[in-house]
């Protein structure tokens, strides 16, 4: 039997916490598909096998989602903020989310096709905010004008170009 995780955080979808759990699982490192709880029988929204819970893991960090119906959506005052290296980095994440439904925001952030919301924040940017001043404001700046966070023009930025 798996061990039970303390806490865990429990996400909610429409029917397709499956679909979502392996787009994650392919799309970001250290990240997989656990155990997926099914129906064991027919009930008022579905049929037996039906996957009711869906065990999952992004980026080593441990979710559950429920296929609780269309009563509740995802909303921006919950996100995920992925740390990247390098604009490579930011890409192949930023890409694969929009690409598979999803749509773009500003300054780094957007949204799953399950209405989950991804800030795609590359360190360069987080380190020009902990260096503050000047540099900060700089950066902030130019990440104020982007979608997409474009690493060459932060680092600029952070230089002063």
């Amino acid at each position: 039997m798996a061990e039970i995780a303390k806490l865990t955080n429990v996400l909610w979808y429409n029917g397709d916490a499956e679909e979502a759990a392996k787009f994650y699982a392919e799309t970001f490192p250290d990240s997989s598909v656990g155990t997926i709880f099914r129906a064991p029988s027919d009930y008022p929204s579905g049929k037996a096998g039906d996957a009711l819970t869906v065990e999952f893991t992004v980026l080593g960090r441990a979710f559950s989602g429920l296929n609780g119906g269309d009563m509740f959506t995802p909303n921006e005052s919950v996100s995920f903020m992925v740390v990247t290296e390098d604009q490579e980095e930011t890409d192949r994440y930023w890409n694969a989310i929009i690409n598979n439904g999803g749509s773009p925001s500003e300054c780094g952030w957007c949204k799953d096709k399950w209405g989950f919301s991804w800030q795609i924040t590359p360190r360069t940017l987080l380190e020009s905010q902990q260096a503050g001043g000047e540099e900060a404001r700089r950066a902030f700046a130019a990440m104020m004008a982007m979608q997409k966070i474009d690493v060459a023009m932060i680092e600029a930025a952070r230089k002063g170009g």
